[in-house]
């Protein structure tokens, strides 16, 4: 009932606005960039007879026919020349943002882009593919778990790793400003909300491996999205059965002033609730985020960037059955709850930023950010448990429930788990255009201060038919209940209590150099630099650190030769150091090692970026093979989604792989993709041997796929297919890593999505018909987990005394779920 009331009720919100929307004419506008997002100011923008020219914000708009092809060109005195092709429906408003430099390339006519992403290797994703991706969990990372490499196995989490690497080995950047994940987070379904708004994005930007000296000290990955700034009012908003989202934007007349603001509710109920686990559910996830841009003259920007949100998850599970063993022996468990669990995640962002164009070749910027999070995790739960034997007679009446009862236990989790975190960030940068705007030199340098107030107390108690189960890792007088008495003393299977106050005083800095050349008759790009990262670890009651630096020195090489073919070979080598965070300096037990080191990868990558025509339309092949050898690797288990290292540096690893990625029109006028990858990943503790890591992913295909209906044109289809092989994991996260090393079962995921899209022909309508008020409304209608596979993210582990079998029992992730959705815009 909570969900319909807050479904209706942002409904009946969204169509009071829409019906005072009016009709606009048909237009292009938008801002005109140049390579380092920075305005430019008198780019004369034309077509046929008619032009205008961008103010010193570099905004401009300018009316145009509808019903035919339009050729707008853009031109500059110092830029190359840019021409795209649009044809517009009556009454429609296009926002096309340009950007401009002295080498740009047009790869059509209706995509611009300049050769620099390419070049570095970088993916760019188109932010309306975002939006209409079909996923459980929507955003930007559930269209990267379908790239190659990029590897999740839970659909309710946000977290992603990369070629190997963890959760948090991730660079995420939004407005060049880095973003944190919560802390105390354990599972998917606790997270509720993705940092990024969909519906405020401009740019996403996305590299695996390889990437520049400017972004920051991670092993893996960079993420870097850029918030648009609004050049007209508008209103966007969506609600579904899962939540809903309202965003507004707008800018001043005198176009100094612009902001966008987007509100974002989630309930998970209807996807939690489609698990075994019979539950009481109760969430509300929650943010609200702004973007506001001021530009006085065109040598001065400033923007503000702010969040605030909040993730209550009240859970009280009551019963759970989960089938399990083989066709000739099969096993129930089932289990009834008492207790409960209250958990809360509340987070406040901000950050400002100013950019000085001092004069056409340097700018300089200084960006300042605060990070406060206070977190709670706060859970009893009692869980009486009954391995049984399940009746397989077909015919009988009690087919598929439980005759027989083989063992009887309890368990018994209790947490309150306290955590309180302000990080603080400042930093300057620098760009400069030098010998003709032939070569760029970018610096900056960074100071980071983290403050951190953790209290940990959780334990669990396990008993098997009355008695009490010690743990495995704790040296105690043989026990061999029930045979013979136990005489030892009584302690928790796991028992952690710790509370660490810890300052962490960082101090980071980059230079790096790029210029594009000639080899022959070849075109060759060069960018080398070097990251420095320096730390110490102090706080009450622990011995300060010692102050620890790392060096990153980084180089890539693009050619692209001389061939008819379209083709870029791209190499890429370097340091990558990972100093420890909060998470990574606390071991097993609480206990916060402030000496532990950096960890440290070379990557070496090696790809081919192959651009040609099939059936006249565009098509992309990206292939990248890569190794990583790490050091001073910080092992660590993982539970859902929770990390837990154990903070010693006592292992080095490795990692290798093949990443293909075909991109393109697979259907006219949609982009879709294939993708396949190949990785393996392993460590070596203490020198015993190679073992595979927990995030050894060994195959992986995804499928992103964009169709219509030829019958029906309105009918939009999207198809989100993904398929991993099992993961480590299938062991106890208390055992010996190298005596267990089974794996989950394979990954199989497919979500798919059907929008009607109400405003398809709204240039067939006649003026004044309702419809002709919006820019797009739709109703959309999703399948998650399409084909009903059971994919497990971990198992429970549950003993029997008197047989001295343990039994893991598989957690299966969400069931098949359908969904509503109604999207407007205006």
């Amino acid at each position: 009932m909570r969900t319909n009331k807050y479904l209706f009720t942002l409904l009946f919100f969204t169509i009071s606005i829409i019906a005072f929307a009016q009709n606009q004419t048909a237009k292009v506008a938008g801002v005109v960039l140049d390579e380092n997002n920075k305005p430019v100011a008198d780019v004369n923008v034309s077509y046929q007879t008619k032009s205008v020219t961008t103010d010193a914000n570099g905004f401009y708009e300018i009316t145009v026919p509808a019903n035919q092809k339009v050729v707008l060109v853009f031109t500059h005195t110092s830029l190359k020349k840019i021409t795209a092709t649009f044809q517009l429906k009556p009454n429609e408003n296009l926002e096309w943002h340009v950007v401009m430099t002295d080498k740009a390339e047009q790869l059509s006519d209706v995509v611009i882009t300049s050769n620099k992403r390419r070049v570095q290797g970088i993916t760019s994703i188109e932010p309306e593919t975002i939006r209409k991706n079909p996923s459980a969990m929507p955003g930007v990372e559930s269209v990267l778990k379908t790239f190659a490499g990029v590897n999740a196995n839970n659909e309710l989490s946000s977290g992603y790793n990369v070629r190997g690497g963890n959760y948090d080995e991730n660079l995420v950047y939004v407005n060049e400003i880095e973003v944190y994940r919560p802390f105390l987070i354990r599972s998917g379904q606790q997270e509720g909300l993705s940092f990024t708004n969909t519906d405020m994005v401009q740019n996403v930007d996305f590299s695996a491996g390889g990437f520049q000296a400017k972004y920051g000290d991670k092993l893996s990955s960079v993420l870097d999205i850029t918030y648009r700034k609004p050049t007209k009012y508008g209103i966007t908003a969506e609600a579904s059965f899962l939540g809903g989202s309202l965003t507004g934007e707008g800018i001043s007349k005198n176009k100094k002033w612009s902001a966008i603001t987007g509100v974002r509710f989630r309930d998970n109920s209807l996807l939690v609730n489609s698990q075994e686990t019979s539950t009481n559910y109760h969430p509300t996830f929650i943010d609200v985020q702004t973007n506001v841009n001021f530009t006085p003259n065109k040598r001065w920007q400033y923007s503000f960037l702010g969040n605030a949100s909040q993730n209550k998850y009240s859970y009280q599970p009551l019963t759970r059955q989960t089938n399990f063993g083989t066709i000739d022996e099969p096993i129930a468990l089932q289990v009834f709850y008492e207790g409960q669990e209250n958990d809360k995640y509340q987070t406040l962002f901000g950050a400002f930023k100013t950019t000085f164009s001092a004069n056409d070749n340097n700018t300089y910027k200084l960006i300042t950010s605060v990070y406060h999070t206070q977190e709670q995790e706060y859970f009893d739960i009692l869980a009486a448990y009954y391995l049984g034997d399940v009746d397989t007679n077909i015919g009988s009446e009690t087919l598929g429930q439980v005759t027989y009862n083989r063992g009887i236990g309890e368990q018994l989790n209790h947490a309150r788990n306290d955590l309180d975190a302000l990080i603080f960030n400042a930093e300057v940068k620098g760009v400069h255009q030098i010998n003709n705007k032939k070569q760029q030199i970018e610096w900056g340098f960074k100071y980071t201060r983290e403050n951190i107030r953790d209290r940990i107390v959780e334990w669990e108690v396990i008993d098997s038919a009355g008695f009490s189960i010690n743990p495995p890792i704790i040296n105690l007088p043989h026990n061999d209940q029930p045979y013979n008495p136990y005489v030892g003393p009584l302690v928790p299977y796991q028992n952690v209590r710790a509370t660490n106050f810890v300052d962490i005083n960082r101090f980071s800095g980059y230079a790096q150099w790029s210029t594009k050349t000639k080899l022959g008759e070849n075109q060759l790009w060069i960018t080398a630099g070097s990251r420095f990262h320096s730390w110490v670890v102090s706080g009450d009651g622990i011995a300060t650190g010692k102050t620890q630096t790392v060096f990153s020195p980084r180089v890539q090489l693009s050619l692209k030769p001389d061939w008819e073919k379209d083709m870029v070979f791209r190499f890429a080598a370097g340091f990558y150091h990972q100093p420890p965070f909060y998470r990574e300096l606390r071991d097993m037990d609480g206990v916060v090692n402030p000496n532990v080191k950096a960890q440290q990868s070379i990557h070496f990558v090696l790809s081919n970026d192959y651009n040609f025509k099939m059936n006249n339309r565009p098509f992309k092949l990206v292939t990248e093979a890569y190794y990583k050898t790490m050091t001073d690797v910080n092992t660590y288990t993982l539970e859902n989604v929770r990390i837990r290292y154990r903070a010693n540096n006592d292992a080095t690893a490795y990692a290798y792989g093949l990443d293909m990625r075909l991109n393109g029109e697979f259907v006219p006028g949609t982009e879709s993709w294939l993708s396949f990858g190949y990785m393996k990943t392993e460590e070596n503790q203490n020198d015993r041997g190679y073992i595979a890591r927990p995030t050894d992913q060994r195959l992986k295909f995804g499928i992103l796929f964009q169709d219509y209906m030829p019958n029906i044109p309105n009918m939009k289809l999207y198809l989100n297919l993904v398929y991993n092989t099992g993961l480590p994991g299938g062991s106890p996260s208390y055992a010996d890593s190298y005596d267990y090393q089974t794996r989950l079962r394979d990954y199989r995921r497919a979500d798919v999505g059907f929008s009607y899209v109400l405003t398809e022909k709204n240039n067939e309508r006649p003026n004044g018909h309702w419809l002709k008020k919006f820019q797009d409304l739709s109703v959309g209608f999703e399948i998650f987990n399409l084909f009903n596979n059971q994919n497990a993210i971990t198992n429970t582990w549950v003993r029997d005394v008197y047989t001295k079998n343990q039994y893991g029992i598989p957690n299966y992730m969400t069931t098949r779920v359908f969904n509503i959705k109604l999207t407007a815009k205006l």
